[in-house]
């Protein structure tokens, strides 16, 4: 698998994520700064994330994506949209709850251009834990059966705090 890198996009309201390759745990703090920064920008029209690309992803990853639909329905009234044709990903999205706060659609989106790519933010292992904590914290929110996943790995992690 690729290493993974996050592409972005914006444009009247319109902001776009393109995840490239595997993107793991290493991008959480890249990719939260990012998800922030949508949050704060307060014109939100739409929101889509671009997983054409999208070699694998880790449930860090997916958490972070589940706090960027939860607040994009709670704060802006809109779903989401994730582009996602591979049938393995798909799935994944569908068994962690992703599509109960994502429309996701199964084939590839129209012309998007004008990517830049994210700068890596380094992160520390306080940090780390923490984007994780949350992550998890949100995916368990999605379903019992993440609930019952990820109860072990939030207990370890809430116990190194």
């Amino acid at each position: 698998m690729a290493s993974g890198k996050i592409m972005v996009s914006q444009h009247d309201g319109t902001y776009v994520l393109k995840l490239v390759g595997d993107v793991r745990v290493t991008l959480c703090t890249t990719l939260n700064n990012y998800i922030e920064s949508i949050f704060k920008g307060g014109n939100v029209s739409e929101v889509m994330v671009d997983m054409i690309d999208t070699e694998g992803v880790d449930s860090t990853t997916l958490g972070l994506l589940a706090k960027l639909a939860i607040h994009c329905n709670n704060n802006f009234k809109i779903n989401p949209t994730v582009f996602c044709p591979d049938e393995s990903l798909y799935h994944t999205l569908d068994i962690m709850g992703l599509d109960d706060v994502f429309d996701i659609i199964q084939e590839p989106p129209g012309s998007m251009e004008d990517f830049k790519e994210l700068s890596t933010t380094s992160i520390d292992e306080s940090e780390a834990r923490q984007r994780v904590l949350e992550a998890h914290r949100l995916l368990s929110q999605l379903n019992d059966r993440n609930k019952q996943e990820f109860v072990d790995l939030i207990h370890t992690l809430e116990q190194g705090d």
